[in-house]
């Protein structure tokens, strides 16, 4: 028996070495090198994939906070209602961290989950590409960059070959370039992975290569809002957190500094996700968003980028379907009183505004739900598409984010 389990612990360890063997063969051939990063990260360390509270596992820039921040008033029925028990179940089931609901500016309700709390910040994961896209409407405005319907090859010289340089500033914000970007949260090859653990994001988004003309179908790609970073950089003189802090940040009265990972010591920001903010912070950018650029009776971003913003682009999409689900770097969804434009980052932030409610939902969290497909059997049935296609493509919790935060603002009021 004694050699039988010796020989069984032979063999295993013999198949583990090998595995490393075969694995480290592949990153090395292949050059990449980000795995190794990436591993250490994560399964070396009990994690299946990045989290919301990744800072200090690279560099990073602070985004500096004013002097004196802005208030944000508290509602007079402030944290007075309570949510049911089936609302709660789902927000810990979906281990929700932070949940904020405002009528206009003033704050109705907002609770915290484990050791989050109203100083923590956390990762954005896309919700910065909002963000990143804002500060395109202002350089435009500050005449940095002349139109949204400029080449992107004026700004990024390896544009100027190769069918790229038909690719505009608006291609880019409407997601629409024609780039061959894998767009991939949970694949280890994607440009996503090599992206968030990589040490080269200009290389990395120039080399991308043109597969389709630009313009005409709508495919979400992070390299994207990483080009329009790379933009804001060149058009400027500054660098991406530097124009933040000093457009944005400071301008809205941001009570924490905020932090932007980088590519690497004095690197670049990865402008398509991973700028860690508190709620509060996440609050006041919505508020921004939600009064159309105004902040504290000054016009922070343009009113004319608001409204192309908020328009969803005349696209095809891989649905089959005319593109109803975003606009330039902000998501847009009709429920059936009004619309709805949203940030999102993979793990379940959202930044959701209701102009006509004058609603503003934040929700900062670990997990997600899965986003609603048109199912292969009803690809052809056009009554279920007539009935569902302003669904497709939004997570089945922003539904409920939406539907909780409407039933907590009209409880608040009733009071």
């Amino acid at each position: 028996m004694k050699k039988i389990i010796l020989k069984v612990l032979k063999y295993f360890a013999f198949t583990v070495l090998a595995l490393l063997i075969t694995v480290n063969l592949f990153i090395v051939l292949s050059g990449r090198f980000y795995l190794y990063k990436g591993v250490a990260n994560t399964y070396l360390v009990g994690k299946t994939g990045p989290t919301i509270y990744d800072l200090d596992v690279f560099y990073y820039s602070t985004v500096a906070a004013p002097d004196e921040m802005a208030v944000i008033p508290e509602h007079a029925n402030y944290n007075k209602v309570e949510i049911t028990k089936e609302d709660r179940k789902f927000l810990d089931d979906l281990e929700t961290k932070a949940l904020l609901v405002f009528k206009g500016d003033s704050l109705m309700y907002e609770e915290y989950w484990g050791e989050h709390t109203k100083e923590t910040v956390s990762n954005s994961f896309s919700v910065a590409k909002t963000l990143v896209a804002l500060l395109i409407s202002i350089a435009v405005e500050d005449g940095k960059i002349k139109s949204l319907d400029e080449s992107v090859a004026n700004y990024i010289p390896e544009f100027k070959k190769g069918g790229k340089e038909v690719i505009t500033i608006r291609h880019l914000l409407a997601m629409s370039s024609g780039l061959d970007w894998e767009e991939s949260g949970k694949n280890p090859l994607s440009d996503n992975a090599e992206s968030y653990y990589g040490g080269d994001l200009y290389g990395h988004v120039t080399r991308q290569k043109l597969e389709r003309s630009p313009g005409k179908l709508f495919k979400y790609q992070s390299g994207n809002s990483q080009l329009l970073g790379f933009i804001i950089e060149k058009a400027t003189g500054k660098d991406l957190s530097e124009y933040a802090e000093e457009k944005i940040w400071k301008k809205i009265g941001a009570e924490h500094d905020a932090y932007w990972s980088l590519d690497k010591e004095l690197g670049d920001e990865k402008a398509f996700c991973c700028m860690y903010a508190t709620a509060r912070d996440y609050g006041r950018l919505g508020q921004l968003i939600l009064n159309k650029g105004k902040y504290n009776g000054e016009q922070i971003f343009p009113l004319w980028y608001y409204h192309e913003m908020v328009s969803p682009s005349a696209l095809n999409t891989e649905d089959g379907i005319k593109n109803s689900r975003y606009g330039l770097h902000i998501w847009t969804y009709m429920d059936e009183a009004s619309q709805v434009n949203y940030c999102r980052g993979i793990k379940g932030q959202y930044i959701i505004t209701i102009p006509e409610e004058d609603l503003l939902i934040i929700r900062l969290g670990s997990e997600r739900t899965d986003q609603f497909k048109l199912p292969e059997d009803k690809k052809n049935d056009e009554k279920f598409i007539a009935e569902n296609k302003h669904k497709i493509g939004h997570s089945y919790g922003l539904f409920e984010y939406i539907a909780l935060g409407k039933r907590i603002k009209e409880k608040t009021e009733k009071r």
